[in-house]
């Protein structure tokens, strides 16, 4: 994938080491707007993650090189050579296509921040290759914002969307600043730090890939981890009814139909649950509870009709239904989805939300290698020592996953939809294990 090029005004990344302007304020003309509501929500993920950024002072060009992002971010179009870079998509044949957005990325280091910091940035933009009078979609003024910036949370992209933009050719004035914050959030009175001003040049790009794109998003790695996650869990399925003495034709046909149902339940699922979107249905994002629902359902009432035993289906689903989530969630963390809180911490990974990119809890990854772990001991179970009756190794690895998924859920940097959803389901989770426990045991015995 190409890379933009980029005109910094500064010639460094910037970062939050320093200067203070005088009495605390910038000179005129540097003065980020202050942000409306209306305003402000511009700068604002539906996920409310505008308090998940990062944040640092300005470093002379003497002092701080361009460092570049990491590998993966030069994959996804971030080239990193400046403080402020535009989105680009290198498929020029969606160029011609209607809408446009004009999307910015801009740059800087958070690791010589001095306390918590809220950061704004403005962002002026007007189209070069206008003819006459400029319309509205020809200029625009936008500020994004994020707080809790921390020392330690390294480099930090915070990515802005210009929607309604008109197609062509933009130059775009990035203005930024970082204010203190209480521990709460608050801004406190005092001097602002003033960051790198940073000017580039680039094109708008098509709407629907400007939303999805950012530096460490890959467009298309989800869809394609998770169709292969699907495929290898058929497979792994197959093999294990076959051992089992089932009939295969009959399992791959319901795993097929199953693996339909359940990605439309997916769908379902989540706009059901993120009612606020105004998304269409075949765009919206697919949530794994509607899978799981859809999908068990196609196998057991299909194994009711093709008079299977229900619970042995089940039971080599299980580690399938594992696999193809290990294998997906990969996908999630290369897509942007389901992104862990920023982390000051050694073991936090740079990745992004789609809006800020930054030092992360990679709590996708941990998610995939929990599900791996079991769905291995899961096939193990089957092929070496089936637990009696049927459904149980179902059961078991089906609340084994779902206690380690709501553990793993408060290090997402996504709020939780409902107050006690979560506590209710590791309570009937992990009943239902050690439940799944003792009747194996006294089977065993027995």
């Amino acid at each position: 994938m190409d890379s933009p090029r980029t005109f910094d005004t500064s010639g460094a990344r910037p970062s939050i080491a320093a200067t203070k302007t005088k009495h605390g304020r910038l000179p005129p003309g540097r003065q980020p707007a202050r942000t409306s509501n209306a305003t402000r929500q511009i700068g604002r993920t539906s996920d409310s993650n505008a308090r998940t950024g990062l944040l640092t002072a300005v470093r002379s060009g003497a002092q701080t090189a361009a460092l570049d992002p990491p590998t993966v971010a030069k994959a996804s179009g971030a080239a990193g050579a400046g403080a402020l870079e535009f989105v680009t998509f290198p498929w020029k044949t969606l160029a011609a296509l209607d809408p446009h957005d004009v999307a910015l990325s801009y740059w800087f280091d958070a690791d010589d921040a001095k306390g918590t910091h809220e950061v704004s940035v403005t962002f002026t933009g007007r189209r070069m290759d206008v003819i006459g009078v400029p319309s509205p979609g020809d200029v625009f003024h936008v500020v994004g914002t994020m707080g809790g910036v921390k020392p330690g949370m390294g480099r930090v992209a915070l990515t802005q969307r210009v929607a309604g933009a008109n197609p062509g050719r933009w130059k775009v004035d990035a203005v930024a600043a970082a204010t203190p914050t209480t521990s709460g959030g608050a801004v406190r009175p005092g001097a602002q730090t003033r960051l790198t001003q940073a000017t580039a040049t680039g094109m708008s790009i098509y709407a629907p890939v400007a939303r999805q794109r950012a530096p460490r998003v890959i467009l298309g790695v989800w869809p394609a981890l998770v169709g292969l996650g699907a495929i290898a869990g058929v497979a792994l399925q197959l093999l294990l009814a076959r051992a089992e003495g089932l009939p295969w034709t009959h399992i791959m046909l319901l795993a097929l139909v199953a693996s339909l149902v359940g990605l439309a339940g997916a769908k379902v699922y989540y706009r059901l649950t993120h009612l606020s979107e105004k998304k269409g249905l075949l765009v919206t994002g697919a949530s794994l509870q509607g899978f799981v629902i859809g999908a068990i359902a196609v196998l057991t009432l299909g194994s009711l009709l093709w008079r299977l035993p229900v619970g042995a289906v089940l039971d080599v689903t299980t580690p399938a239904l594992l696999l193809g989530q290990a294998i997906g969630r990969v996908g999630c963390f290369f897509g942007g989805c389901c992104a862990g809180l920023p982390t000051t911490s050694k073991w936090g990974l740079w990745s992004s939300d789609r809006r800020i990119g930054i030092k992360r809890v990679p709590v996708q990854l941990m998610e995939s290698g929990s599900a791996l772990i079991l769905a291995l001991v899961s096939t193990a179970l089957i092929l070496l020592a089936m637990p009696t009756p049927r459904g149980l190794v179902f059961i078991g690895g089906l609340s084994a996953y779902l206690i380690v998924r709501q553990l793993l859920f408060p290090l997402r940097g996504v709020p939780r939809k409902t107050t006690h959803g979560r506590v209710i389901t590791l309570a009937l989770a992990s009943a239902a294990l050690i439940a799944t426990g003792v009747a194996a045991f006294l089977n065993l015995l027995g």
